[in-house]
């Protein structure tokens, strides 16, 4: 069976490129509608399962991988940031503060949907609004939940994590590996 990865995310694919070498990338049309009052947990799996099913549908003899990611502060979503001003305030809220990113995975095999989230736990040090400032003129915080990327710039305003660093990035590769090791798919 051949492995279909349901994202855009240039992060996922490098990631999914370091337990399975060959893949197919196809990103999901579905729209991502998080239902009021779900948690993150909740909401990262399902709009993984959304994104993967929507992409099953085409390629039914494979298995296919959907992943989300949120960033949560104080168990509100943060979302990517719709410009500066938010990227600003996004930024300015997590500073100084421990926040959480959740990453949901969901794999669709012949038609069936199995799906699981990681939690990573991450500190901000308090930053000043210049350092906000200049990481909100950056193109990098623009398309990321939370406003940050801690593979690039972002790594200068944590403090720590405590968990997956892979899961802040948007695939946690440990546990998709197990999963795709029980399906008799992992190459790692």
């Amino acid at each position: 069976m051949k492995l279909v990865l349901a994202s855009q995310s240039p992060r996922r694919r490098e990631l999914l490129e370091w337990i399975q070498k060959d893949f197919i990338v196809q990103a999901s049309s579905a729209e991502e509608v998080i239902p009021p009052g779900a948690t993150p947990y909740e909401a990262v799996e399902l709009l993984a399962r959304v994104k993967a099913q929507a992409v099953a549908k085409d390629y039914p003899d494979c298995v296919v991988i959907g992943a989300d990611t949120v960033v949560a502060l104080d168990g509100q979503i943060m979302g990517k940031p719709k410009d500066r001003a938010d990227c600003v305030r996004m930024l300015s809220a997590l500073s100084g503060r421990e926040h959480e990113v959740y990453t949901g995975v969901a794999l669709v095999v012949n038609g069936q949907t199995e799906s699981f989230y990681e939690r990573t736990a991450v500190r901000f040090l308090p930053l000043t609004e210049e350092e906000i400032n200049w990481y909100a003129d950056l193109d990098e915080p623009y398309d990321k939940a939370g406003a940050y990327g801690i593979q690039g710039y972002g790594s200068l305003l944590v403090e720590g994590i405590c968990g997956d660093y892979f899961n802040v990035m948007g695939l946690p590769v440990a546990a998709l590996n197990r999963r795709l090791k029980a399906l008799g798919r992992a190459e790692a």
